[in-house]
């Protein structure tokens, strides 16, 4: 749709000659600012049962309103700018002797541009995976200084991510699962395991039927001899089992005034411990514990 005039139209041409190169949603939000005109974005749809999403914006800027299509929201949103941008260079009041603003190129943009949480998402659904899930798994450090880890599940597969917070945390899991991803040919829709290899967690039936040394100890043991370290014995197990053990600190003390604790567990189905104790210390050791006897319960089941 074309507009009533807007005033500072001649401005917007110098101000995009003084900055070439801009995407469309900075060129036309800095043109907003000018002429008291700011870019409204609405989603009109948003399609993402599918192996290609497709998502639908609408940009209104006065009078003017556009709509543009996309495989993220980013670039939809690009699009749309894009129209309404056109519109107005059609305009017999404005006058722009410059290049068009520029498209983001994701092949040209550095890594540490790109959205890795969005690149995985849409690199699922083209896949035909189940969409990645995000655990805020641990969190600690001083208040000045603090680190976050996240746990990413990808099918059965997963990476860990840390970070100076929360979004940077899941950020960097993501980053570990796209690099794996990175020889993926676009065109080709392939099985998950032959990316990953093999799967970071163990089913039951691997533990039931394992020849370990660790897994058939403690089936043999009682698992209440004094001043056993059974963070150390999980930890042996986890390693030699090929899953891995996080532990999440529960900030509210229990009924009885005691710490808690989570121990979380990367098997196949996932596994989680519940811990309390006189410490912090002290609810990881009883988590682990209680991680202990229910792998030997499992073990032992035929």
């Amino acid at each position: 749709m074309q507009s009533t005039p807007f005033s500072g139209f001649c401005s917007l041409g110098k101000m995009i000659t003084a900055k070439p190169g801009k995407t469309p949603i900075q060129v036309l939000h800095e043109y907003g600012m000018k002429t008291k005109n700011i870019p409204v974005y609405e989603c009109e749809r948003s399609d993402v049962q599918i192996h290609v999403p497709t998502f639908t914006f609408r940009v209104t800027v006065g009078d003017i309103t556009c709509t543009g299509e996309g495989t993220s929201k980013k670039l939809a949103k690009h699009r749309a700018a894009e129209a309404a941008i056109n519109i107005l260079k059609a305009n017999a009041s404005i006058c722009f002797a410059v290049p068009d603003p520029l498209m983001p190129d994701p092949s040209k943009q550095p890594k540490n541009q790109l959205n890795p949480i969005g690149s995985l998402q849409e690199l699922a659904i083209h896949h035909g995976w189940r969409l990645p899930e995000y655990t805020l798994s641990q969190e600690g450090g001083p208040a000045h200084k603090r680190e976050y880890t996240t746990i990413c599940r990808l099918e059965s597969f997963m990476e860990t991510g840390k970070g100076a917070s929360k979004k940077q945390a899941k950020r960097n899991a993501a980053e570990k699962f796209l690099a794996k991803f990175s020889n993926i040919s676009p065109e080709n829709h392939i099985s998950l395991t032959n990316v990953v290899g093999h799967s970071l967690g163990c089913t039951w039936h691997s533990l039931r039927n394992s020849p370990g040394e660790k897994i058939n100890l403690l089936k043999r043991s009682l698992l209440s001899i004094p001043n056993t370290d059974y963070i150390q014995l999980l930890s042996e197990i986890a390693k030699e089992q090929g899953f891995n053990i996080t532990y999440l600190d529960i900030e509210e003390l229990s009924a009885n005034g005691q710490y808690q604790c989570l121990a979380e567990l990367s098997t196949s189905p996932i596994t989680v411990c519940h811990g309390s104790g006189i410490s912090c210390g002290n609810a990881q050791s009883d988590a682990a514990h209680n991680a202990l006897q229910y792998l030997k319960i499992i073990a032992e089941r035929k």
